[in-house]
């Protein structure tokens, strides 16, 4: 492992009564939840290995003994992903990238993506991947998203963070905060302060002048990275999107016709 590659921290958090799709897959966690034949968990572990630019993969997990591949390391879980990645930042080297063990549709081009571009923002601190309406309907029309709504268009995010150097625990801290509202964003934009929540209700700031003015009320400078892969955007976080998913990985994994 070379020196410059980056350490990624894999979610696999579990909701306090269990995952209900866990429990009728009869897994033990939702990180081990069978996506198409292959565990979630094991699906962002191939995509992050076929980059060249991850070497060190750490999960952070409730059972830490329930990853048995020795080329990974375990962190045990914090009541929340946010305090997961606040514990996990005092542990770890940063520049950190940070996904979820749900990212099922993650693939090497997203990451390698993504990462490129957010060491390349040379003015942030904390890099967030989004994805576009469009880029998300360009895959799939009828899927439902959070999305957030800036004058430039409608963003979902995609499960993918750069934690560039120390002072992107600022971010964390607050994200901490927050976390309940994460359905919510409006109520998210209303913990900035008046002047964001009325920008962004009223439809007056583009994502970049809304990261902009977020960095200035979290004391890091926050930027966001619009990436052209609708699925970078789709988890599975319900039944449906366990079925969409496994419709997609046959989609990609079809052969091609000549």
């Amino acid at each position: 492992m070379t020196t410059d590659k980056l350490t990624a921290l894999i979610l696999a958090g579990e909701r306090p009564d269990g995952d209900p799709m866990a429990k009728s897959a009869g897994v033990a966690l939702k990180a081990l939840l069978p996506v198409a034949g292959t565990p979630m968990l094991d699906r962002v572990v191939e995509a992050l290995r076929a980059t060249d630019c991850v070497g060190r993969i750490v999960v952070s997990i409730p059972d830490p003994s329930a990853v048995t591949d020795p080329g990974l390391e375990t962190l045990a879980t914090e009541p929340s992903p946010s305090r997961s990645v606040l514990a996990a930042i005092d542990q770890l080297p940063t520049p950190l990238l940070v996904t979820t063990a749900d990212h099922a549709l993650l693939t090497a081009d997203i990451v390698a993506r993504f990462v490129q571009a957010a060491a390349a923002a040379s003015d942030a601190d904390l890099v967030a991947g989004m994805v576009e309406r469009s880029a998300v309907e360009a895959v799939v029309r009828d899927t439902k998203r959070t999305y957030w709504r800036f004058k430039d268009g409608a963003y979902s995010g995609a499960n993918l963070f750069y934690l560039k150097n120390p002072r992107a625990r600022a971010a964390v801290d607050f994200w901490c905060r927050v976390e309940i509202e994460r359905k919510r964003p409006w109520r998210i934009v209303q913990a900035f302060g008046p002047s964001l929540l009325l920008g962004y209700l009223f439809g007056r700031l583009s994502l970049d002048q809304a990261m902009l003015q977020a960095s200035s009320r979290l004391g890091c400078r926050v930027r966001a990275i619009a990436l052209p892969f609708g699925e970078a955007a789709i988890d599975v976080d319900k039944p449906a999107d366990l079925v969409l998913v496994e419709k997609l990985l046959a989609d990609r994994n079809a052969p091609a016709l000549s």
